[in-house]
């Protein structure tokens, strides 16, 4: 049984999450401030964490950014912000997704069954590539541990970064459009597919090259996409 772990203030959305997550087979706890919910995440185990965004004390925000230094678990943001700014920035954070309030129950529960299944195919160890190494260069990927080193340094990446580099690094030299990507590695449940792809193509960058202005992995090919070169 997989176990949610739902902080949000209001208690009506929270206990609405809860009893339709709770229907379809996933046990819930819920908190209703940011403190509550970072002592949860430090002390429990969670295979998802739904966030709301606006947060007395701790916003979700800063929450998000916290509990990335904790756990790499999928996070999908609650809103009620329709702004694009504010949904990349907390893709920029660390989310892996978000859901505008008001929402439907059925969606968010198709969103995290999505994120769910794609986070249990990304660690399984059956997969084709869990026993190889993937060495370019001073990069190192390790499908199975689920880690990646730049030289000696080991690299913090979020679940969707982790699984975005992994796709193009076992998918090299080859040009994928944003769309390709963004349904490679997000679904038709996400949303948001220009900035989300962007948003973790730059974060990626930002972290594994030793200059992001001038990529040696990632390369933009202009008016076309991405590919990572070898």
């Amino acid at each position: 049984m997989k176990r949610i772990l739902i902080i949000e203030d209001d208690q009506a959305i929270a206990e609405l999450e809860r009893d339709y997550l709770e229907i379809n087979g996933c046990e819930t706890e819920i908190a209703t401030n940011g403190d509550m919910g970072l002592k949860l995440v430090c002390s429990k185990e969670f295979d998802l964490i739904l966030l709301d965004l606006m947060l007395p004390g701790k916003n979700g925000f800063e929450l998000c950014r916290e509990i990335r230094k904790q756990r790499e678990i999928p996070i999908l943001m609650v809103t009620a912000k329709k702004e694009s700014i504010d949904k990349i920035r907390g893709l920029g954070l660390g989310a892996d997704d978000y859901i505008v309030k008001p929402f439907d129950p059925a969606e968010l529960v198709a969103r995290v069954n999505a994120h769910l299944s794609r986070y249990d195919r990304l660690t399984s160890v059956d997969k084709a590539t869990s026993m190889q190494e993937i060495i370019v260069g001073k990069l190192r990927i390790l499908p199975q541990a689920w880690r990646v080193y730049v030289g000696d340094e080991e690299i913090r990446l979020t679940s969707k970064e982790f699984e975005l580099l992994l796709f193009l690094a076992t998918n090299p030299n080859i040009v994928f459009t944003k769309d390709n990507l963004f349904n490679s590695i997000w679904g038709q449940e996400a949303m948001g597919e220009v900035p989300t792809v962007i948003v973790h193509i730059n974060r990626l960058r930002e972290k594994i090259e030793e200059d992001s202005s001038n990529p040696c992995y990632i390369e933009t090919v202009w008016g076309a996409g991405y590919r990572f070169k070898i």
